[in-house]
């Protein structure tokens, strides 16, 4: 029996301005995709994020109607799952409807989505989630306090969108307010040239620096290598590593780190895959939210879960939305626990402006 796919729209305001070097997000827009079969719902959101490496949200659009023509002409789930696997340009639609089929497929057999997902391998309970502080020039530096007193380990800044030498004194002075075992997440999201990103680096010598995730906006293999063997610590692919030809090799992969998010990857199976090829080369591999609703949250943490990766990964980003779809994943003492029932843990709410 084919399932129904429909598409409920939105629009959700953020509390405050999400700033990067690649300009600044006041709200998230996109659709909650719904698969039913038998009375059962699964969930997926599509929030398409150009910057970040999805397509744009006119051609999501059209590929969302796509895939409900094919559930409404009578395509079981198999057939659908088995030509969502395949590349295609419209990354985040197809993550969102191949998300909630696996999510109608898991509640439908009793059981979580980061088990579905895991297959035989083992499948955390909890994961380990960075705080987000924000531009680095705009911290109160109490804030870091507090956060460390929530337990938060690993603290995030977004930098590259002032003069670098100004966020490095930014920088320094919010790492001197680290207690040990704590670190800083830097990401650039591409705002240097070469000979910015090395001073920024040298400049970072020394201090609980967790990783530095995009540092070049012109981001060639060989300026990468390069600023990697300078840094003592992870330099990071996100944003451009959807633009890679594929199939991606990370072992050939100039930095040390990859970060995911599934909407630019094409999809929760595609991204696992890469993710286990990825640790299976000796890569850091961390899971991030495209700061979308509470249903695409939940399934990115279950998916943060089946990857077995113990680093923090960027899931803390519930709290930027002024309204959501349903509860979003909160973290407690800096990690995000994971309910035990089927499914991917996301329960819409019948108004969604609640």
């Amino acid at each position: 029996m084919a399932p129904a796919l429909r598409l409920e729209p939105y629009r959700l305001p953020l509390r405050r301005p999400w700033r990067s070097a690649r300009g600044e997000l006041r709200e998230r827009a996109g659709w909650l995709v719904i698969a039913e079969r038998d009375g059962i719902r699964g969930y997926g959101d599509c929030a398409p994020l150009p910057a970040a490496g999805t397509e744009p949200p006119d051609r999501a659009a059209e590929r969302l109607r796509h895939w409900c023509q094919r559930a409404a002409a009578g395509d079981d789930p198999r057939s659908l799952l088995g030509d969502l696997a395949a590349e295609s340009g419209t990354p985040c639609a197809d993550a969102a409807v191949e998300t909630a089929l696996l999510d109608l497929e898991a509640r439908r057999r009793g059981l979580t989505l980061r088990r579905l997902l895991a297959g035989v391998e083992v499948a955390r309970d909890a994961v380990a989630v960075n705080a987000m502080l924000g531009a680095a020039g705009r911290i109160d530096p109490d804030r870091v306090t507090t956060l460390v007193a929530r337990g938060f380990r690993v603290l995030k800044l977004k930098v590259g969108d002032a003069p670098w030498q100004q966020e490095l004194a930014c920088v320094q002075a919010l790492a001197a307010r680290l207690p040990d075992g704590h670190a800083l997440r830097l990401d650039a999201n591409g705002a240097w040239g070469p000979a910015g990103a090395r001073a920024f680096i040298a400049g970072l010598d020394g201090l609980p620096i967790d990783a530095l995730e995009e540092p070049l906006r012109d981001p060639d293999d060989a300026g990468l290598v390069a600023l990697q063997q300078r840094a003592g610590f992870s330099l990071a692919l996100d944003e451009s590593l959807p633009g890679r030809p594929r199939p991606i090799d990370p072992a050939r992969l100039p930095v040390r780190r990859l970060v995911l998010k599934p909407g630019a990857i094409g999809g929760p199976r595609r991204t696992l895959a890469l993710a286990r090829l990825a640790r299976a080369a000796g890569r850091e591999v961390v899971l991030t939210s495209l700061v979308e609703s509470a249903a695409g949250l939940w399934a990115t943490a279950q998916l943060a879960a089946a990857s077995g990766s113990p680093l923090a990964h960027g899931l803390a980003t519930g709290d930027w939305l002024a309204r959501d779809l349903g509860p979003a994943p909160l973290p407690a003492r800096g990690r995000i626990r994971l309910p035990a029932a089927a499914g991917s843990g996301f329960e819409p709410r019948q108004r969604w402006g609640a």
